[in-house]
């Protein structure tokens, strides 16, 4: 049974304000999302990794369950954090395979002319990091990028959640790629 509109939206709240139960409520309701964003996330995972897409959507719930002091929009804030954390969970292990394999030392590999699929370890890690300045130079830049490229977003749903227009969605998202090609291209 499909659940009314704005259901996950208002546990979402409760459970924000403590509410134990609202959680217990909430997960069975986004599981299928996060499971589908998890294995968009693995399919272009590099072959041979070693996390599986249960264990990344666990991984995910866990520190879900953990963060304090959020405060959640709505369903759409929720499912963008949620891929946030997931990224942060492929990067941190992309970064401890290569720390194990290469000795500590992260080759750069440039990335192709479009940021449209994930790429694999090396690039992944040097996006994250050209990411990481960009959000330094222009924090609403990086979170388009963020919820559209990692979280899977509509430019409809990031507009939402960042309370923009679309058009600036389309604006940041096309200035952001453009910055992170360059900046990637210069780190290899």
């Amino acid at each position: 049974m499909a659940e009314p509109p704005g259901e996950i939206t208002n546990l979402l709240g409760a459970w924000a304000k403590g509410d134990q139960a609202a959680l217990e409520r909430l997960m069975p309701l986004v599981h299928d999302e996060l499971c589908r964003t998890a294995r968009r996330f693995m399919r272009k995972e590099a072959p041979g990794n070693s996390l599986q897409t249960n264990a990344l959507v666990n991984e995910a719930y866990l520190r879900l369950v953990g963060a304090q002091n959020v405060r959640w929009q709505d369903r759409t804030h929720f499912f963008a954090v949620s891929a946030q954390i997931m990224r942060r969970i492929l990067v941190d292990a992309a970064r401890a395979r290569y720390a194990e394999k290469r000795g500590g030392e992260i080759p750069k590999v440039p990335l192709n002319e479009s940021i449209d699929d994930l790429p694999r370890e090396s690039q992944l890690i040097a996006l994250d990091e050209a990411l990481q300045a960009l959000a330094q130079f222009d924090q609403r830049k990086a979170q388009v990028v963020e919820m559209k490229f990692f979280g899977g977003m509509s430019v409809e749903e990031t507009a939402d959640v960042l309370k923009i227009s679309v058009r600036t969605v389309m604006r940041e998202w096309s200035l952001a790629r453009a910055w992170l090609l360059r900046e990637m291209s210069r780190q290899s």
